[in-house]
């Protein structure tokens, strides 16, 4: 296979490759979004769970713990 058939090769792949991510443009975004939503959503019950009083007391006493010990 000679040079000039590799580059009519790559050049078929790049623009087959350029016509697959422009016609996904808003798909993608939107993805993005919904994905952004749903960690913010996450983080925010992850946030209530840790910060309520049960979890915290957990916490606490971990560390406490983790702090006595003797070395």
């Amino acid at each position: 296979m000679g040079v000039g058939m590799w580059g009519q090769l790559c050049a078929r792949a790049l623009r087959r490759r350029a016509r697959a991510v422009c016609g996904d443009v808003g798909m993608v975004t939107s993805e993005y979004a919904m994905g952004l939503i749903a960690a913010v959503g996450f983080a925010g019950l992850l946030y209530k769970v840790v910060t309520s009083g049960q979890v915290r007391a957990a916490l606490q006493a971990v560390v406490e713990k983790a702090l006595d010990v003797q070395f």
